[in-house]
């Protein structure tokens, strides 16, 4: 835990530093922030210098959980002592937006922030979208601890697959890939035409697939600028998918990126509703960008580019946005809150239930009907030409009956709070699966800063719960968990 406090507090000197560069003027409160958080983060890991290292799988989800919520509240230390965020409440939702990705802001207007706060703010996104505890796991060797519980509480999705057998160097290599890709996006989006302060921020958001942008219109702003649109788009998708097949690809194992099940489904699909809403967004003239910028679509490119970014960027949940989705038509309404819960693929940085588990279902489900045929036949559910085991088949049924269970208790309490059904539907989702935009008053265009205390700290418990995908948050509140074995 004073680890990682340690590394929150040196992110925060990172972005004092940007904030000396562009004189903002609030770079010593920046710098306080960074030095609380190393303070406290130095007196834990004093302080507890001497006790017995030995971590295991209870003390891995303990870490992780509290972990999280630690980074969480010691997050909110910039907004607080620079005032950009007075309200505690709010600076919370914000920082817990950002670690989570969510991407859901409480912010009216974005573009009068420092530009260290802004930076800030995309570095919580940054920092949690691979997760500080598996930047962690490649430091703890170090201290004498084993890592490997902190690593299956942080990443608890059904594949199992590891670069390398240490599990320290796995961590490793998947934050070089990581920064890799944020160097890479983040220089192609500057020869498009974004500002370097904007390409950095906005790359940082999108690998993270968090979605805080710059601008008040997020991504919208550039919609006389397709390649920067394009570039996101394509490195959204790329943040969706498994990073352990960015490796193989990387190594010349081609074969094993293409013939993985998931990779196939999660790219045939996004073409498929990007074409499907494409066609429908064409067939329907008006696009509204914002109350204060309508965007008219004067073709076919323009239509599809509209719609493949926000279908990626919805089944990604990265929450960027070109244009209002939900004013589109009431079909795509409904359409895009299904996207909600498709996800991307497992083993990325995004949220919600993830391919690879509706894979498995539906093939579950189908072989059912084999199985009432022929009841005394071992049928088993086959995932990239391998059996899944039943303990496997269980734990992806018990998530999305959990997922489905929790965002009905989700939505129940944001109307007990006075939030109308579209409203309180939309929000218990996004927040849920670490989308960002939603629907009624929570639409793409507006955010989150007008609902009520309780709310906003409702909707950043079901962040915390979907990014670290249920089990890992809902297991500490079992009784058993902490009976003495």
């Amino acid at each position: 835990m004073g680890l990682v406090l340690l590394f929150n507090g040196g992110f925060m000197l990172i972005a004092a530093l940007v904030s000396l560069l562009y004189n903002d003027g609030v770079t010593l409160d920046i710098l306080l922030a960074g030095l609380t958080a190393f303070l406290i983060g130095g007196t834990l890991m004093f302080v507890t210098k001497t006790h017995k290292k030995e971590l295991k799988k209870r003390e891995g989800y303990i870490v992780v959980t509290f972990g999280w919520l630690l980074l969480a509240f010691s997050g909110t230390l910039p907004y607080l002592f620079t005032q950009t965020i007075p309200c505690f409440t709010d600076a919370f939702f914000e920082t817990m937006s950002g670690y989570t990705t969510t991407g859901a802001s409480i912010l009216n207007d974005i573009e009068i922030l420092p530009k260290g706060i802004l930076f800030w703010r995309s570095m919580t996104h940054w920092i949690g979208g691979m997760g500080i505890i598996v930047l962690a796991v490649a430091i703890l060797p170090l201290l004498g601890i084993g890592g490997m519980q902190l690593f299956a509480a942080e990443a608890p999705g059904p594949s199992a697959d590891k670069l390398h057998p240490r599990i320290t160097d796995t961590a490793k290599r998947l934050w070089l890939i990581y920064f890799g890709y944020t160097v890479a996006e983040t220089i192609l989006l500057k020869l498009a035409g974004m500002t370097f302060f904007d390409a950095m921020n906005h790359s940082m958001a999108t690998l993270s697939t968090g979605g805080f942008s710059t601008k008040n219109t997020s991504v919208a702003f550039w919609n006389d600028t397709p390649s920067i649109q394009y570039i996101i788009t394509f490195f959204m998708f790329l943040a969706g998918t498994n990073f352990v097949l960015s490796y193989f690809a990387f190594k010349g194992r081609v074969q094993k990126v293409i013939k993985d099940e998931e990779f196939k489904f999660y790219t045939i699909f996004t073409i498929l509703f990007s074409i499907m809403c494409a066609l429908m967004v064409f067939c329907k003239a008006d696009v509204p960008v914002s109350d204060y910028h309508p965007q008219v679509l004067g073709g076919f490119e323009s239509s599809f580019r509209h719609a493949i970014f926000q279908v990626v960027s919805v089944v990604t949940t990265t929450g960027f946005v070109t244009a209002d989705f939900s004013s589109w038509t009431p079909f795509l309404s409904v359409f895009f809150f299904g996207l909600m819960f498709v996800g991307g693929s497992a083993g990325s940085t995004s949220g919600g239930v993830k391919v690879v588990r509706h894979l498995v279902m539906i093939k579950n489900g189908l072989l059912e009907f084999k199985r009432t045929l022929h009841p005394n036949a071992v049928i088993p559910v086959r995932y990239n030409s391998k059996a899944v085991s039943k303990e496997i088949v269980f734990n992806v049924l018990a998530f999305f009956i959990l997922f489905m269970l929790l965002f009905i208790i989700g939505a129940l309490g944001l109307g007990v709070l006075g939030l109308d059904f579209e409203t309180a539907i939309g929000g218990a989702v996004s927040s849920l699966g670490n989308v960002g935009p939603a629907f009624g008053s929570l639409n793409p265009l507006a955010n989150f800063g007008h609902l009520p205390a309780l709310a906003k700290w409702w909707c950043a418990f079901l962040m915390l719960l979907g990014r670290l995908e249920l089990f890992t948050v809902l297991i500490v509140f079992t009784p058993f968990f902490w009976r003495n074995r």
